[in-house]
Parts: C-alpha cells; sequence; structure tokens
C-alpha cells in the first residue's frame, strides 16, 4: 500500500486527526490569514486538532523581500517602474518559481532576464541576475527550516496550505519537501489561485496537476469548509483527488452557522487589522473578477449575527480595527450599520464598497461613521464612462465623483483602486482616469493602480476576449517546464508595453496630485496625516490602534458635516 493510501486510511478510520494548515509568502500580511482560520473553526468542535501557522509575517522573509526589490530599484528606471512593490511580485513569484524547477542554468539565468524584461521592459545585468539568485537560495534555505520545524513540532496527519498566485512557488516547495521527508502526511492545497490562473479545464491547471502528482494528494476548490470536512471523514472516493462543489452539489455553507475565525495560534500584533466577514461571493459579475467563481452565490449573514460576532472577536482578542473580507459590503452596510451603532462598543471596519447612490447620501454615510466605517475600499477602476461599460461595472462617473466626496466629507478614508489597460481602453480614456484622479485629489486617501490581468478562465469575459481577440503566452515555451503557470496576454489593444507605461504615467500622476500609494505601516503613517489635514473628521490614524490597551470611541460622538448637501442621483439600473 502507498504512503498516500496509508494516510488517507488513517484519516477515514478515525484515527488522530492532527491537522496543519498554513499560509506562505510572499502575501501581503495587512489581516490574519482567514480562510484557513475558518477552518479551524468549523473543523476543531468536530473532532479534530487543528494548528495554523502564517509565515507571511515572518521577518526573515521580509528582509529578503526589502533586499530582492532593492536590486530591482537601482536598474529598473523611475519612468519605468509603474506600481513597483506590486508589479514586482510577479517578477519575484515566477523567479521563485523558476528557481526550484529549472533543469539548465544557462537557460534559467536568460529567463530570469525575460522575466524582468516583460515585467519592467528593461535589461538586467549578469551581476544582479546572480544576486537575485541568491536571494533565492536564502528564501528556500529558510523555508525548509521552518517547514521542518512546523512538522517535527506538531506532527501532523494532514498538512494542509491555501495558495494564492503570490506564494504558489513557496507552497510547491513545501508539498514536495513534506511528501520527501514525510511520505505518511496527507497534503491538501486549496485557495483563490483555481479562480484564476489555475482555474479548471484550463492548460495551467492541467499541466499543475501532472506537475505536482508526487506531492499534493488533494486539491480543495472553491468554499472549503464542507469539501474538507467531507473529505477528512472519507466520504469521497479514494482516488479522487481533485474535489469541488459539484461533488457535493454545489452545497454552499449557511453562513448563519459558522463561528468566527480563530486566529488563536497567531500572533495578532504581526498585522495592521483583524478580521471577519458577513458575507461571501458578490452580487455582481464584473468583466475582470474572479470572485464568484471562488465562492458561488451570494450569501450574507444577519445584521445582528454579524455584530456579535465582532464583539466576540473584540473581546477574545483585544482588536478594535478591522478589515472584512468581504468581497461586497454595499448590500448590508446601512442595516449593519444600524447595529453597530446601537452596539455599546466601538468596532472600526474596512471594506470593499462600490460607488452607488447611497454613498452619496451625507445622512447615510454620517450613519456609516457613527458605526466605525474606517476606509472604503472602492473599486473604481476608470475615469472613462466608456470603459466603465465595457467592464459591465454598473456605475457612472457622477456616481463616482459624488461617493468619493461624500464619504470623505465624514473622514472616512477612501482607498481608491484603478485598473490600468482594460481591453479597448484607449489613450484618450486613460487621460480622462487621470482627469478624474486630479479633480478628486483632496477627497482620495490613496490609490492603487493594477495592470490588466488575462485568464483563460475564471473571468466573466474570459471565453468572450479569447474568442475575439485571441490570447498568446507571454514568456516562451519552452519556460513552461519551469514556470509550470504560465502567464496568457490578449492579442488585442492596449498592448502590455503600453499598458505598463500608462502604470508608470499613473504613478508619476498621483505624485504629482500628492496622492499616497503606500506600501508600508510607515508610508500609512504619513498619508494619514495628510488626511487628517484634509478633512476635520478624519477617522483616526492606524497608528493609534497599534495600543491594544487603549480604547478608541470616537465614532460614537462625530459630528454630521454642514456644509456637504446629499447629491441627488437617481437610483436608475446601477444602484440595488
Amino acid at each position: 500500500m502507498s504512503a498516500n493510501n496509508q494516510s488517507f486510511n488513517k484519516i477515514a478510520n478515525g484515527e488522530p486527526k492532527k491537522i496543519l494548515l498554513g499560509m506562505l509568502p510572499y502575501w501581503p500580511a495587512q489581516i490574519p490569514p482567514v480562510g484557513i482560520s475558518c477552518l479551524k473553526s468549523y473543523l476543531t468542535p468536530r473532532g479534530f486538532n487543528v494548528k495554523v501557522f502564517d509565515c507571511t509575517v515572518n521577518v526573515a522573509f521580509k528582509i529578503l523581500y526589502d533586499k530582492y526589490f532593492a536590486v530591482l530599484e537601482n536598474i529598473i528606471p523611475p519612468n519605468k517602474k509603474g506600481n513597483f512593490y506590486g508589479i514586482g511580485l510577479d517578477v519575484i513569484r515566477n523567479h521563485l518559481m523558476a528557481h526550484i524547477n529549472y533543469k539548465d542554468e544557462t537557460d534559467y539565468k536568460e529567463l530570469i532576464r525575460i522575466i524582468v524584461n516583460k515585467t519592467f521592459f528593461t535589461e538586467i545585468n549578469d551581476q544582479a541576475i546572480k544576486t537575485l539568485i541568491c536571494f533565492a537560495d536564502d528564501f528556500y534555505s529558510i523555508l525548509k527550516e521552518l517547514i521542518i520545524n512546523y512538522i517535527e513540532t506538531e506532527k501532523p496527519d494532514v498538512f494542509g496550505l491555501s495558495v494564492f498566485s503570490g506564494n504558489v512557488p513557496a507552497s510547491l516547495y513545501a508539498f514536495r519537501l513534506v511528501k520527501s521527508r514525510y511520505p505518511h502526511i496527507l497534503t491538501v492545497m486549496g485557495g483563490g489561485i483555481f479562480s484564476d490562473q489555475l482555474a479548471e479545464n484550463t492548460p495551467n491547471h492541467e499541466y499543475f496537476l501532472q506537475r505536482t502528482e508526487d506531492c499534493i494528494d488533494k486539491i480543495i476548490i472553491g468554499e472549503g469548509e464542507k469539501l474538507f470536512y467531507k473529505l477528512l471523514q472519507g466520504e469521497f472516493p479514494e482516488n479522487k483527488r481533485v474535489i469541488t462543489l459539484n461533488d457535493i452539489n454545489k452545497e454552499v455553507m449557511d453562513l448563519s452557522t459558522l463561528d468566527i475565525p480563530d486566529f488563536t495560534d497567531l500572533d495578532l500584533n504581526c498585522y495592521p487589522y483583524s478580521s471577519g466577514f458577513s458575507s461571501r461571493s458578490c452580487l455582481y459579475q464584473c468583466g475582470f473578477c474572479s470572485e464568484t467563481v471562488m465562492w458561488g452565490k451570494y450569501r450574507k449573514k444577519s445584521p445582528q449575527q454579524t455584530v456579535e460576532e465582532f464583539v466576540k472577536l473584540f473581546n477574545r482578542d483585544k482588536r478594535q480595527l478591522f478589515s472584512l473580507s468581504d468581497s461586497l459590503l454595499n448590500p448590508i452596510i446601512n442595516k449593519l450599520s444600524v447595529e453597530f451603532v446601537q452596539s455599546p462598543l466601538a468596532i472600526y471596519w474596512d471594506a470593499c464598497l462600490r460607488a452607488c447612490k447611497e454613498a452619496c447620501d451625507i445622512d447615510n454615510v454620517y450613519l456609516w461613521r457613527k458605526a466605525g466605517f474606517y476606509k472604503a475600499w472602492l473599486g473604481l477602476e476608470s475615469g472613462s464612462q466608456k470603459v466603465l461599460d465595457l467592464m459591465d461595472k454598473r456605475i457612472t462617473i457622477d456616481l463616482i465623483q459624488n461617493s468619493v466626496r461624500t464619504l470623505a466629507s465624514m473622514g472616512i478614508k477612501t482607498a481608491t483602486l484603478w485598473l490600468i489597460g482594460y481591453p479597448g481602453e484607449t489613450e484618450d480614456d486613460f487621460k480622462q482616469t487621470l482627469d478624474l484622479i486630479e479633480e478628486l485629489k483632496d477627497d482620495i486617501y490613496d490609490a492603487e493602480g493594477t495592470p490588466f490581468w488575462y485568464f483563460l478562465k475564471g473571468q466573466p469575459k474570459s471565453g468572450t476576449w479569447e474568442n475575439q481577440d485571441k490570447s498568446m503566452l507571454l514568456y516562451p515555451d519552452k519556460a513552461a517546464e519551469s514556470l509550470i503557470i504560465q502567464t496568457w496576454i490578449l492579442d488585442s489593444e492596449p498592448r502590455r508595453e503600453m499598458i505598463y507605461n500608462r502604470l508608470s504615467r499613473f504613478i508619476e500622476h498621483l505624485n504629482k496630485c500628492g496622492i499616497p500609494n503606500p506600501y508600508t505601516l510607515h508610508d500609512m503613517y504619513k498619508a494619514d496625516e495628510r488626511w487628517k489635514k484634509l478633512h476635520e473628521n478624519a477617522v483616526p490614524s492606524i497608528i493609534e490602534f497599534k495600543d491594544n490597551a487603549k480604547y478608541i470611541d470616537e465614532c460614537k460622538s462625530i459630528k454630521k458635516v454642514r456644509h456637504l448637501e446629499t447629491v441627488n442621483i437617481e437610483r436608475g439600473e446601477f444602484n440595488f
């Protein structure tokens, strides 16, 4: 009998079920890992011993990250850096993947050269390549020691990782390491990567399954609680490797039955925010987004349950600042705010929000501010109505303008997200985006520009783009063996080099307008200082929440601004 079968039978036969779940770098560590923490809270009362760990907050990896970017910064001209730390993660991800898969050293070094060139459109010298390779060696040396230590300490029956685009190389390395040293351990992979880069029925997915057959025993795609539990109960055929919601008739979780995420294994002082959620999935089908693929149909908790859970999290963890992991809060925000206002505790929270009629109403936004609404993550995407319509965003420029202004008037941070280079975006469309940002500059807390990414499947318009524009590989065919996960681009306008040129100009425009694009806590502190100078009702600085012994409740007594009138915008088809 194989080691995999022995491990599977041991789990299914009800023997000790020790489970180790982790998150590996690089993935932005703004909040604790909600997915694996939810699995822990679901599985623990069902008789499983679950341990959660998060390597994304490990200082050694952060030091290597900073050194890696320092090398890139020295060789890339200022006018080609674009959203440097955002797109630079693509370089690190592809390099780290190539590092553990290459066969020929000359081809490996040439691939690093190509990866940098296709991202920053500049040449990298041999010495810089040599230095980056040393960093990759150090990265995997540190990771190896950590993973072995976790396995030796916890002695799990099951080892599972939550995998996203940024941490797939480290995850693959860890699975190989665990399976080679501890073949009796059942290895399980899940995470958001299966909704885009590794979407089912794509060449990437099929090739990944082939290349990982010897190290990843089971793959869970989609909402994990029921699928993982049924796997551990032995309810799926032993030879079934890929498990999806289709295997349980697309039965998703009733959110009212879930407990709060279990963060007790984690040091919450390592994160600026704690986290929780009030809903899963999204009501919308924006052309570039894969959120509904990950979570299935939209569901939400009652406002009462949500607030009770955040109070419970506060009482357990003594954290007052949260970032909700919901895809979109619009459907519940008014009722949720009423519940938060009625709660004796002051809880502050970030959330993703669509520009909408409700956000243009000063009475609504005043209610949200009193309820603790701290930062609105606004996917505005473009200043061109034509592009917004192409995306099927169902918002207007007027809604964008008035939503941003009204939120800012109450001091709520407006974190604006912009998508550069959507198929069909012209130079004039891009300039309209820059003009809109300049018009709103004092009411924008920060701005993040992201280049358009195309996936063969997972986006609502993936099939349409493939039929209209055709796709092609970004990297040479022979790179597939090293990268495993290939990158496709569309054969359409704007071209990749133009997209990244616009991204660089976007960042230059932010600098000209004085709008922050923060990536470190220090940057966030500076952005908070600017915000307080611009808005009398500004929410407290993030640094004020660092002291868990300090209780902040200024939202309970906030005053409504009198100089801003509610803008009358017809509801139409663009609102809830």
